[in-house]
């Protein structure tokens, strides 16, 4: 067996024809500046050919449903296993996926349930048993006499297929009626059911009429139903058309409520039989929220306080200025009031009406005056009839600015039925259980004591529930819930829960490749990840990590460094073995930053600020316990604090969207909080984040900084487009005229191949250069728009030397370290670094006020220590100018060099949410308490030393 994965002639997107030798069943870590090449070589070309591998052995007919994979750009690959990518990009952002479902303990869980569970009654509490035929027979004949009823035997419940053999059974058994569906049908005639969709039939086995001497026929009835429905009986009451439903297996006899016999479906709020029947097992609805409504409670009505769409136009608009005058005169209350000061009677009846109570409506228009008695329904419930009533896309977007997700009236956000619900486990129920952390839950099934009967059913639906829950613990995720929504997660907690799965399958043989798996991880964690990753290796599994983190590095077993810069510049393998190896590599850049030859300088001096403070008074979002923080405002401000210590939850839920709100008139719904102090010193905020500056190949560097605009302006001066009257519209690819209209502006032409992959070629006629042959003629310094825009940002610098206005966007962009990057690359080519400094690019280029707040969420996400340098540098500019930065990060190069931190903690989940200390990094580094404090004390000893 080969003990090498062998490359040959990689040229996947920048790679340059590269060979590269890595070592099978190690730890194998690639690094190298951001955009040298690391993700082609392991994503695009290793992972892309072992994948393509797997799926070319499956038949023909299961490659249609799989798509095929296109060949990698690579002469050969030798020594490949099936491989598994674990990146980042994989979260479901399904609002039904929870961190439950997605490692799929939860399944276990429901069948821990359903065997081992005890049901109690939904309305009193009373644990349930089985209930007798006379107890059913006693409840039916307490029904009013005279009344009809039905007794129908549930044989399928929620089963596909035609069902022919039932119907058949039921006619040759000598039953007449039969109810599919909820409705009747009668046994004689053809009844067709579509065998794709899920199916209710309840055979007719009597119809009788509740008088005092129906018991005995009652009785037969019922034994009869229970008998062939396995125990269930439902009674349909005729002039209700309500069903009773009875079962000998569960009821409570007080309440008369009965349940069926329990299992695992009925505890899945993605079935209907578990699933809350109000919010379809979501947990929460869409509803009108009186905050969006009225965001700004110090204005008047007549002043614009109500922003909803249809009333929010007093002044000009007749219609809610007639009703607003009328509830004046009748609730005493003036338009010039702030909402503020308006009495809770006065305000509920704008919100929610007048309760049927009509108004004297006066209404003055060109077509004559009068007056008219109506009521007024209330803003809430006007915009939620509305919705329900429109079918327009953009009307439905425009009224769900003022709506905000709230918890089911019904389940409270529980998700499931109250039967459900019901039943306990050691006296927990099924998603109480799943709001504990995964370290209170792993306890939990450590402590349970069940009867002995129950425990030989459970004990092996227990033991693999606490393997599954000690690998989350493994991977650093212990603050975690069960129950937490999939699409909450960070790119590093979701790759991390994809990473305790695998564990979970202790498969062997296969070749892993992770994508950066440290981030959103503190310090502390990194050693449970790394032992983590060795476990993998262990098994007899090869580990290609993609990675900068320095602990990862240090622990791997070879490190393959590619540049040795980015773009253009790289796209080469600098230098390969271990990390001692690397480190004496006197070409490599990451070697120099290991070994200390290269370093990210500590700040001579911290900034003070400019004496104003932003403070945030008792935030008590998700886990934070009512904090107050204050951040000093012309400073770079690091938030810090293990994983799931509230960060985010301060950061962005709080922060970013009251200010959001405030400043930029944003309709978003802050987090937790009782107010925020200070905001008068800013005047906007910008939260820069890492998600794709666009979603089509046509976005990119030029179009989002807006510099497309001023070269195609730039081209429409010309002499040659004057003479022939083309202006800046012309040189666009968006828009006819100036562009190939056999590609429509893309450059290429998607030809679709049945049971091969979409080929894109490039257009015949425009040879992939976007534009017709006339625009193309028009030329500038001896190019044209399609040559200028394939130009690298180093390029166009001395090109564009004498246009101030484009040279400065250019050279944002080059000194955020985005040289190597062509102006008119398609922006689904940038990495999540590359797009984050496309937008700081922008932002630098725009006239600074120096009262502008800038958010960023763990910005060294992808860049290598080379990288976080050059941010770095763009940061504390924006800080020069007079801005405030409030980073959250890990990365502790990040934190050094800040000029204030606040650490959070001092655990995750519930151990958390509490400020541990707050102070310059010597400061904090003084503190016992932070763990951040512990780290950042060696590398500020170390920085000194």
């Amino acid at each position: 067996m080969q003990d090498h994965i062998t490359v040959k002639g990689a040229r996947a997107n920048n790679l340059k024809n590269v060979d590269v030798s890595i070592p099978r069943d190690r730890l194998v870590v690639l690094t190298g500046v951001s955009g040298s090449g690391k993700s082609s070589l392991a994503f695009d070309t290793i992972y892309a050919e072992g994948q393509r591998r797997y799926v070319e052995s499956l038949s023909s007919y299961a490659r249609m449903f799989l798509g095929q994979m296109e060949k990698p750009d690579v002469d050969s690959i030798d020594g490949l296993s099936p491989a598994i990518s674990i990146d980042q990009k994989t979260t479901s952002k399904n609002p039904r996926s929870t961190v439950g479902t997605v490692t799929e303990i939860y399944d276990y869980l429901r069948l821990l349930w359903a065997r081992v569970g005890t049901p109690h009654c939904p309305v009193c509490g009373k644990e349930i048993r089985q209930q007798t035929i006379d107890q059913i027979i006693d409840q039916v004949m307490r029904l009013p006499e005279a009344t009809r009823i039905q007794i129908l035997a549930p044989v399928i419940r929620g089963k596909k297929g035609e069902h022919l053999k039932i119907f058949e059974d039921a006619r040759k058994s000598g039953y007449v009626r039969v109810r599919a569906d909820g409705s009747l049908y009668d046994l004689s005639e053809e009844i067709k059911l579509d065998k794709n969709k899920k199916h209710n039939i309840e055979i007719v086995v009597d119809r009788l009429v509740i008088r005092a001497d129906i018991t005995q026929r009652l009785t037969d009835s019922v034994e009869i139903a229970s008998g062939l429905a396995g125990g269930l009986v439902v009674v349909n009451v005729a002039g209700e058309d309500r069903d009773i439903l009875f079962s000998q297996n569960y009821a409570c006899e007080d309440c008369g409520i009965s349940i069926e016999e329990l299992t695992p479906r009925m505890f899945s709020f993605n079935n209907p039989f578990g699933a809350c029947p109000t919010c379809t097992g979501l947990g929460v609805q869409l509803k009108v929220d009186p905050e969006l409504i009225i965001p700004n409670r110090d204005l008047s009505i007549l002043d614009g306080a109500i922003t909803a769409s249809g009333w929010n136009n007093i002044k000009g608009d007749s219609i809610s200025r007639m009703y607003f005058e009328a509830l004046a005169k009748r609730y005493k209350f003036k338009l010039t009031t702030p909402v503020r000061d308006l009495s809770d009677e006065v305000l509920d009846v704008i919100l929610y009406g007048t309760k049927g109570e009509k108004l004297k409506l006066t209404y003055d228009r060109a077509n004559g005056q009068g007056t008219l008695m109506q009521a007024f329904e209330g803003i809430c419930n006007n915009l939620e009839r509305r919705y329900r009533e429109t079918q327009s896309d953009s009307v439905r977007r425009e009224l769900e600015e003022c709506m905000s997700e709230k918890p089911c009236p019904d389940c409270r956000g529980k998700r499931l039925r109250r039967e459900s619900l019901a039943v306990t486990v050691g006296g927990l129920d099924i998603d109480a259980y799943c709001r504990l952390s995964v370290n209170a839950a792993l306890d939990f099934m450590e402590r349970l004591e069940l009867s002995p009967q129950k425990m030989l059913i459970a004990a092996q639906i227990v033991k693999e529930i606490k393997s599954r829950l000690g690998f989350l613990q493994s991977v650093g995720l212990e603050y975690l819930t069960l129950s937490r929504s999939a699409g909450t997660l960070s790119g590093g907690e979701s790759q991390r829960i994809r990473l305790a799965t695998q564990i979970g399958s202790s498969l062997m043989g296969v070749l892993y490749i992770l994508d950066e798996p440290s981030i959103g991880l503190h310090q502390r964690d990194n050693d449970k990840l790394l032992a983590t990753l060795k476990h993998l290796r262990d098994l007899g599994n090869t580990l290609l990590v993609v990675e900068h983190d320095e602990d990862t590095m240090r622990a791997a077993d070879h490190i393959v460094d590619v540049g040795p810069g980015a773009g253009v510049h790289g796209g080469r393998i600098v230098a390969q073995g271990t990390a001692e190896e690397i480190m004496e590599n006197p070409n490599s850049i990451t070697g120099a930053y290991l070994s200390g030859v290269r370093k990210i300088p500590v700040p001579s001096e911290r900034r003070k600020g400019n004496g104003q403070f932003l403070t945030v008074r008792g935030a008590a979002e998700n886990n934070l316990k009512d904090v107050d923080v204050s951040i000093p405002l012309g400073t770079f401000t690091c938030v810090t604090g293990v994983s799931g210590s509230g960060k985010s939850s301060l950061v962005n839920e709080v922060l970013y969207k009251k200010l959001a709100a405030d400043l930029n008139r944003a309709k978003t719904r802050p987090g937790k909080h009782q107010a925020i102090e200070g905001e008068e010193y800013l005047d906007k905020v910008i939260d820069i984040d890492q998600s794709p500056i666009g979603r089509t190949p046509r976005s990119n560097p030029a179009t989002y900084t807006g510099l497309f605009n001023d070269i195609r302006e730039l081209f429409a001066s010309t002499p040659d487009a004057r003479a022939r009257g083309y202006g800046p519209g012309r040189f666009s690819f968006n828009t006819r005229g100036g562009r190939c209209e056999a590609c429509s502006g893309d450059g290429l032409i998607k030809i679709e191949m049945h049971f091969l992959p979409d080929i894109y070629v490039p257009c015949e006629v425009c040879k992939g250069k976007r534009y017709n042959r006339e625009t193309l003629e028009v030329r500038y310094k001896g190019k044209n728009i399609y040559e200028v825009l394939e130009m690298t940002v180093d390029e166009a610098l001395p090109f564009f030397e004498n246009l101030p206005k484009i040279y400065n966007r250019l050279l944002t962009l080059s000194e955020v370290g985005l040289s190597y990057v062509k102006l008119g690359q398609p922006s689904t080519e940038l990495s999540g670094g590359e797009a984050q400094r496309v937008k700081l690019a922008t932002e630098l280029a725009k006239r600074s006020t120096g009262r502008t707040i800038y958010i960023l969420d763990e910005p060294t996400t992808g860049l290598h220590s080379y990288d976080v340098h050059k941010l770095l540098e763009v940061l504390q500019k924006l800080v020069d100018l007079g801005n405030t930065v409030v980073v959250i990060e890990h990365n502790l190069d990040v934190v050094k060099t800040a000029d204030y931190l606040i650490d959070l903690g001092p655990e995750g989940g519930d151990g958390g949410g509490t400020v541990v200390c707050t102070g310059t990094p010597e400061e904090v580094a003084r503190c016992e308490a932070s763990y951040t404090g512990r780290y950042l004390k060696r590398i500020l000893e170390c920085a000194g030393g």
